[in-house]
């Protein structure tokens, strides 16, 4: 039987996780999957629907972690996760994704002599300045099996001089989750209620430290949500860091001056993928949602100046647009206007990536079992 420790931490990883355990789960006779939640994102509107929408069961372990700076948060993780693997003993840690609680996990697992999974390896954006990046390069480095979601990442993975024996290209779980629950979030009667239709409005996130901690930055954004309002309604989930930030520079009366943006609070996973898949265009600097605006044939205007997911843009509907106001709008006005991006679905982005994860994982722990009972003989 191969012990697993699952470990989850913010949104991002609850959607990775999902079709993860429900593809372990059809093997119980061969796997023990043990959920961990580090608590990294701990606001029950943050976490709790999203328990409930992907239907992913009461973790195991909860360690309760809260919020820090990002060392503290990393040293409350590792702390706190230490004492659960000597506990359970796992024989793997899967990671999913690049939060704190990820690198945190490895670092533990790796010094343990755990043996580790990366679900989502390879990714990157070649900007340090980012603590996602920091966090990716070095679970990679710490991990024994590797699953990539595109060609960049397996190309990144041979650049970092990682074994090609650990790596295995399976597709994109985020991907699982949206395939699966796609027909769910489109009966979700949201945008009934808030009186939209779709393609008639856009949709904003925003939570990134480079766009919501610089006042500067976050007020050029502003300007390009005032200007696109004026065409096309908008529809903002506001992220509490962001309406903190709002709130702190002074910036959150602009808002209630912009007649055709309705701000909402965070939203659940079905929820979030209806008001997405039912937008004229989205505007964001999240990772996950450049992939998942591919799949849904939306396009995507990411405001960032760069992005890990370079696939989205190559295959998919996203376009980098930065943070200066001008570039943002000629953007948006030309999807307005009519100049939609493209887009094919990337290889293996099928809905199936979960099942090829666990068929690695089932191979690799036979094979691993093998080569010990042979070392046993022959010692």
């Amino acid at each position: 039987m191969l012990r697993i420790l699952n470990v989850v931490g913010a949104r991002p990883n609850f959607i990775k996780i999902a079709p993860l355990l429900k593809a372990m789960a059809a093997h119980p006779d061969r796997l023990e999957p043990i959920l961990v939640n580090t608590g990294q994102h701990y606001d029950p509107a943050m976490v709790d629907y999203f328990f409930d929408d992907l239907e992913i069961p009461s973790p195991d372990v909860n360690l309760g972690v809260g919020s820090g700076s990002h060392a503290e948060q990393t040293a409350r993780v590792m702390m706190a996760f230490e004492p659960v693997c000597l506990k359970y003993q796992p024989h793997l840690v899967l990671l999913v994704g690049d939060v704190n609680s990820t690198v945190a996990c490895s670092l533990v697992a790796a010094k343990l002599g755990i043996r580790i999974a990366h679900v989502e390896a390879g990714l990157r954006s070649f900007d340090r300045t980012m603590p996602e990046e920091v966090n990716r390069e070095v679970t990679d480095l710490l991990s024994d099996l590797l699953f990539t979601t595109c060609e960049d990442g397996n190309v990144n993975l041979r650049r970092a001089g990682i074994p090609g024996d650990r790596v295995f290209f399976v597709g994109n779980v985020m991907i699982d989750s949206l395939l699966t629950h796609l027909p769910m979030a489109r009966q979700r009667p949201i945008l009934k209620e808030r009186r939209l239709k779709a393609g008639e409005y856009g949709l904003i996130t925003l939570h990134r430290p480079s766009n919501v901690d610089d006042p500067a930055v976050l007020s050029r954004l502003l300007d390009a949500f005032e200007a696109i309002q004026k065409r096309l309604k908008l529809v903002f989930p506001a992220h509490p860091r962001t309406l903190k930030s709002l709130g702190r520079f002074n910036l959150g009366e602009r808002l209630e001056t912009m007649d055709n943006l309705l701000i909402l609070p965070p939203q659940g996973y079905l929820d979030f993928m209806a008001l997405t898949a039912g937008a004229k265009l989205t505007l964001t600097d999240s990772g996950g949602l450049q992939e998942e605006t591919t799949i849904l044939k939306v396009p995507c205007l990411t405001l960032r100046e760069n992005t890990e997911r370079p696939i989205t843009i190559t295959q998919g509907t996203n376009t980098l647009v930065g943070t200066q106001t001008g570039r943002i709008v000629e953007a948006a006005y030309g999807i307005l206007d009519g100049k939609r991006p493209g887009g094919a679905v990337p290889p293996l982005w099928d809905g199936q990536a979960s099942q090829r994860v666990v068929e690695v994982l089932l191979r690799e722990f036979e094979v691993a079992r093998e080569l010990q009972k042979h070392l046993q003989i022959s010692a």
